[in-house]
């Protein structure tokens, strides 16, 4: 998020639709390693992983590639504070941008990305797991 709780986004190049930022781990490198990795190649942005908003899984939503890999949603959503870089699109996204939730309402986002929505404005205090 930035400094007024605007949530960093990224409007998908394959759907058209409005995500957070994120990806595969890669062999040996940690979760976090993972998030701060994931986030600059996708924005072009630095951060510092801050806290957890939840575990998601969801064995309705089934993911096919072009490629025609199949898989099963997995997802660990994290809270990242930005230290620098400066925001550029990459060749997953068109476009990449904060957002408040007011804005993120009217645009296209995929259910299981505003599940995490909707959990943050709640401001819960412990992470979803489910």
């Amino acid at each position: 998020m930035d400094d007024h709780g605007a949530i960093l986004m990224q409007r998908r190049s394959d759907s058209g639709n409005w995500s957070l930022p994120g990806g595969i781990m890669e062999i040996g490198e940690t979760l976090e390693q993972c998030v701060i990795r994931e986030t600059k190649e996708e924005t072009g942005l630095d951060i510092d992983v801050t806290g957890l908003l939840g575990i998601y899984t969801d064995p309705e939503h089934i993911i096919e590639y072009a490629d025609g890999e199949i898989r099963q949603e997995f997802n660990i959503t994290f809270y990242g504070r930005v230290t620098g870089g400066r925001i550029t699109v990459s060749n997953e996204s068109t476009e990449v941008r904060f957002l408040s939730l007011d804005e993120l309402a009217e645009l296209p986002v995929h259910a299981t990305v505003r599940l995490r929505l909707r959990h943050h404005a709640e401001q819960r205090t412990e992470p979803y797991l489910g």
